[in-house]
């Protein structure tokens, strides 16, 4: 096997008044020609940092102090900025966590292939528009004549994803590097995306070097895995070796933080109800005009289920099933076509706007992206106390609920002066459930709330949401599309697909006895899902 990478010693500095000095400190590692090779790590580990050093991405500020990256014979890292332009895609390309803010939201997808091969002056126009053609094939993507003409928001998020790896392929690279591709995709989608990375590595004989923090991918794809922590190398071996008898005790952390097949105890549930959707419609329609049919999307299609007090229902399903289209719904950031949102005796579904801002303190979201959702100029005390204090509660005894509920989230009273940025993304979440219990909810709505986590700080939160649910007796609705995590929080789990409840029971009835084969295709779909039972055994 030949080496297609060979990084040594590499130091990465960072700008004064960063929370260290070196994003990354003297890491070495190698890539051999068809290898998968898995750096893990938690956000904050240098693992991102490699890789932009390599494709020449770094931010402004952070510089390679010291070390060499061997590609080609040549040493990457001190490339002139030409020649590092004429590497990058032709022999090296990257496939980035978010293709929708790495494609152009302008250009339709062939053209974004094309211009690949324009900027590196291969092929004429009409052997580049059938190359893109067939890249399209290649990445499974469907109907590729209707693709090549698509915009980037056409596309579904696997899809797009898909896109990008088109791209990335573009110029046959003998280096892949997938910075985080599969994080944000459901299960399913997950799955197809990596068995296509493998084919292409077995069709093509690339080596990748895939960026990840979920051990689930690495039982699934790795052939090498090199474990990252704050810039440092602190394991490596083959992908076996790593999971199977992990030496650093962070690496048994990272292990053990996973969510396993073991499924909790089942508990005894309340007869009283804290939500009741009854008969639950909402029904996008687009287009229409001239000559054009009205296109409709029956985002929820009569759906009836029950959250009883106290209860944590799972709401699982793949993007498009309806899941966060119904949890906006109960919460009355949509309005529904039809049906009943029974919270406390009141039809949220039936109340003017007048009435449901009396009533809407009843219902609380807590929102995947914690950032977007806090106001980045505002304090964190203002954040937690608006909603009481609209409410007609007096500000100082807002206030002290707040610094009550920043100690019960783990997180300090000392909290409530700082600003959003001052805090990682397991923090901001922390705040979200903080601003969400301000309101003295009868139920939670948690929309993806974990998703976008590292599996230890997504353990930590899922603790917090269990002991809140014990202290509090809360009723959370808990939108996900990783069974793994429901199983570790929920009593009940409701499945959708294409807007419909086709299922719902224990997560005992659910893990071990499901009826319905698509409910049987998500849970084969869990990444690591082999290695996860004989873990789990």
């Amino acid at each position: 096997m030949s080496t297609t990478l060979s990084i040594e010693h590499l130091t990465i500095g960072l700008p004064e008044g960063a929370d260290r000095p070196f994003a990354v400190e003297d890491v070495s590692m190698a890539i051999e020609k068809g290898e998968i090779l898995c750096v893990v790590g938690e956000s904050g580990s240098g693992k991102s940092m490699t890789a932009n050093a390599l494709m020449g991405l770094l931010p402004p500020g952070v510089n390679v102090k010291a070390g060499r990256a061997m590609f080609e014979a040549r040493d990457v890292l001190r490339l002139p900025e030409g020649e590092k332009q004429a590497l990058r895609g032709a022999s090296m390309a990257m496939i980035f966590q978010e293709p929708m803010t790495a494609l152009n939201p302008l250009m339709r997808i062939g053209d974004q292939i094309v211009e690949v091969f324009a900027a590196h002056d291969r092929y004429t126009q009409s052997e580049r528009r059938e190359k893109a053609l067939a890249l399209i094939r290649e990445v499974q993507l469907p109907d590729p004549e209707k693709i090549i003409r698509a915009y980037p928001f056409q596309l579904s998020g696997g899809q797009r994803q898909r896109a990008m790896i088109a791209m990335a392929l573009a110029l046959e690279p003998k280096l892949l590097i997938a910075d985080e591709p599969t994080t944000a995709l459901d299960v399913t989608t997950q799955a197809q995306i990596l068995k296509l990375i493998l084919d292409l590595r077995e069709k093509r004989g690339m080596a990748v070097m895939f960026i990840t923090h979920d051990f689930g991918v690495v039982a699934e794809i790795a052939d090498q895995v090199i474990v990252m922590r704050m810039g440092k190398v602190v394991e490596r071996g083959s992908a076996t070796e790593v999971l199977e008898n992990p030496q650093h005790d962070y690496t048994k952390r990272l292990l053990e933080a996973i969510p396993t097949g073991k499924l909790p105890e089942a508990r005894q549930l309340s007869e009283t109800p804290a939500l009741e959707i009854k008969g639950l419609r909402k029904i996008y329609r687009t287009g229409g005009g001239m000559f054009k049919p009205v296109r409709e999307v029956r985002a929820v299609d009569d759906v009836s289920l029950t959250v009883a007090r106290g209860e944590v229902l799972g709401l699982v399903g793949e993007s498009g099933s309806g899941k966060s289209t119904l949890g906006r719904t109960a919460v009355r950031l949509v309005t529904p076509d039809g049906g009943q949102v029974m919270v406390g005796g009141t039809d949220l579904a039936a109340l003017s706007d007048e009435e449901l801002r009396k009533q809407r303190h009843k219902v609380q979201m807590v929102f995947q992206d914690p950032y977007a959702s806090l106001n980045p100029r505002q304090r964190i005390m203002g954040a937690i106390t608006d909603g009481p204090i609209t409410r007609g509660i007096p500000r100082k005894e807002a206030e002290a609920r707040a610094r009550e509920l920043l100690e019960i989230v783990g997180l300090g009273a000392d909290a409530a002066s700082r600003f959003p940025h001052e805090f990682s993304g397991g923090q901001r979440q922390r705040i979200g459930i903080a601003r969400a219990l301000a309101m003295d909810p009868e139920l939670i709505i948690a929309d993806e709330a974990v998703s976008a986590l590292d599996v230890s700080i997504q353990a930590q939160v899922l603790d917090l949401l269990r002991e809140l649910r014990e202290k509090l007796e809360l009723s959370i609705l808990f939108i996900t599309h990783d069974l793994r995590v429901a199983a570790q929080l929920c009593d009940r789990i409701a499945v959708m697909q294409k807007g419909k409840l086709v299922e719902i029971g224990t997560v005992h009835d659910i893990f071990l006895n499901p009826q319905q084969e698509y409910t049987r295709k998500l849970l084969a779909a869990v990444p690591g899902a082999d290695w996860d039972q004989q873990g789990a055994a």
